[in-house]
């Protein structure tokens, strides 16, 4: 099944799972049921405090026809960090791989044969109606998912604007999880991106507003060199980056492909600096959604600047085709990143 031109986001499949949680019941089994609205309180404590988390994952088209989910356990588990930091129950890792596995059996027609994937969004919401102030009792656990081509459509490179008067978290906050909270304080400073013709933000820390830590929701990634010798380098994690499976998976598949991988600080001087000087030759975003994806100029106050010849990169395709490979079955799984997932 293609895609149909279907913007990225809204194509849903026919069914979703859903389980609750109660101190007295705990989780109950989850339950496949079609795609509807959901009923919900006027006074549901997730609508009105926030306590909200959620994941997103991929499903593929393996070249002999099956579905696969890609690291799907690494999901799970980051679901549960991001719940535990916000005072939320724990779903059991095999209640989320059951539910994904439901789902992904029950709709597996609509993963697209063209290239494309089915992207899951578990999402864990408190749905108690009681509007005092403290962690809920009562939660519910929602897994739908859509069928969805690339992030950018058909572009083959992003431009990034560097945001210096916004951060997207701060140190001892939830940068680190995926939380509903984290996302629409981020919005304004995207339009501002656009509006210098970008396609995303890029966000310092929020210290020294000196080191680069995220484009977007992604992960960035800088390359010094050329294939025969290229370093592929990301910035260390902290509780103000979120702890990305792609990126974790490109570290890996970096030295697959006989790359070093580094990971080390990077301040926006020096991305400036070695590009001008082209030690730095590449750089690429990454993540669930956007897959790898090369950035190829930067907006900032101080002046604008090229990354490369302007280009996608060849140490950056190569990554991008090692990972789809992978997630595809086109090549090797030595790690067994992918689950297959029998038909219903």
């Amino acid at each position: 099944m293609g895609l149909g031109g279907t913007a990225y986001g809204n194509a849903f499949t026919p069914h979703m799972v859903t389980a609750r949680w109660t101190p007295e019941t705990g989780w109950t089994e989850p339950g496949l049921t079609p795609f509807a609205p959901i009923p919900m309180h006027p006074a549901m404590v997730g609508l009105h405090y926030g306590q909200v988390v959620f994941e997103g994952l991929k499903a593929h088209r393996m070249r002999d026809g099956s579905v696969a989910l890609f690291r799907p356990r690494e999901n799970a588990r980051r679901f549960g960090h991001s719940a535990a930091r916000l005072a939320m129950p724990a779903l059991p890792d095999d209640l989320f791989l059951a539910a994904a596995e439901a789902l992904v059996a029950a709709d597996g027609a609509h993963v697209p044969e063209d290239g494309g994937s089915l992207y899951l969004r578990p999402l864990m919401f408190a749905s108690e109606p009681d509007l005092m102030l403290r962690p809920a009792r009562e939660y519910t656990f929602l897994l739908m998912a859509f069928a969805t081509g690339g992030l950018f459509g058909d572009a083959d490179s992003i431009g990034v604007w560097v945001c210096h008067d916004q951060s997207r978290a701060v140190p001892g906050g939830t940068g680190a999880v995926k939380c509903a909270g984290n996302y629409a304080p981020t919005y304004q400073a995207q339009l501002r991106a656009r509006e210098h013709g970008c396609d995303q933000v890029v966000w310092l820390d929020p210290v020294e507003r000196r080191w680069v830590e995220e484009a977007g929701a992604m992960s960035l990634f800088f390359v010094r060199g050329g294939p025969g010798a290229a370093r592929v380098v990301t910035p260390g994690l902290t509780d103000t980056i979120l702890p990305s499976v792609t990126r974790a998976s490109l570290l890996d598949l970096a030295g697959d492909l006989g790359y070093e991988p580094v990971v080390e600080r990077v301040s926006l001087e020096q991305w400036r600096k070695e590009c001008a000087s082209g030690e730095m030759t590449e750089a690429f975003s990454c993540g669930t959604a956007a897959v790898v994806t090369p950035v190829t100029r930067v907006c900032d106050r101080d002046g604008d600047w090229v990354v490369g010849d302007g280009t996608p990169g060849p140490v950056t395709l190569a990554l991008r085709d090692a990972l789809l490979g992978v997630q595809t079955g086109r090549a090797p799984d030595p790690r067994g990143w992918t689950r297959p997932v029998p038909a219903a």
